[in-house]
């Protein structure tokens, strides 16, 4: 008996429609070729403190979004339980995360490489970063435009962003300090993370 459209078997089923989960589905159903169903414990995410940056801190504790999640009691911390946001809502923790993109520093991506982790170098992973992005700048050696993803800078800087940039910039400084260092040493290269963070005002 011919399945009927409404319930014709699904090829895929996705369980959780945050960031990952969402970009999957959609790559699995751009050739038409494919049904899934992508299932997500939450609802939609209209609520209001989802779109304003600051409202993450009244979602730590909504049950209707957040999972609630919290560590086991962390010894160092005289056993302190901390809270691990993670988001119960289309969108996923990316929903809850106060409209923040932030990719993580160059270093890491490295290390994860020198690990032994073939393709995770920062190197590898900037073409990937670039197409995901659409910098109200354009796109430049670091940044993509055109991308699902939109990507804006702060319009007011704030002294504690401001601070954190001056920070980042006197770490690229000794960082690039280091390197010159190391420049024409019998170390390997690879032994020390060495290179400049992706840092940009």
């Amino acid at each position: 008996m011919a399945a009927t459209p409404d319930k014709a078997p699904f090829d895929y089923i996705v369980v959780g429609a945050g960031s990952a989960g969402c970009v999957l589905a959609n790559r699995l159903t751009e050739s038409g070729r494919h049904r899934v169903l992508l299932l997500e414990a939450g609802g939609h995410d209209r609520h209001i403190w989802i779109h304003i940056p600051l409202g993450y801190g009244k979602l730590f504790d909504n049950a209707k979004v957040n999972w609630l999640y919290k560590t086991e009691p962390e010894p160092e911390l005289n056993n302190r339980q901390i809270i691990q946001p993670r988001g119960r809502v289309l969108g996923g923790s990316s929903s809850i995360n106060g409209l923040l993109y932030v990719r993580g520093q160059h270093e890491d991506y490295d290390h994860w490489r020198q690990l032994g982790n073939t393709g995770w170098g920062f190197a590898d992973v900037l073409p990937y970063f670039r197409r995901a992005e659409d910098q109200e700048r354009g796109a430049d050696d670091f940044h993509g435009a055109g991308g699902p993803l939109a990507v804006s800078d702060v319009c007011e800087p704030h002294p504690l962003c401001e601070a954190f940039i001056e920070a980042a910039h006197r770490s690229n400084r000794r960082h690039a300090r280091r390197r010159r260092r190391f420049a024409g040493s019998s170390a390997d290269p690879h032994a020390v993370s060495l290179h400049r963070a992706d840092h940009h005002e």
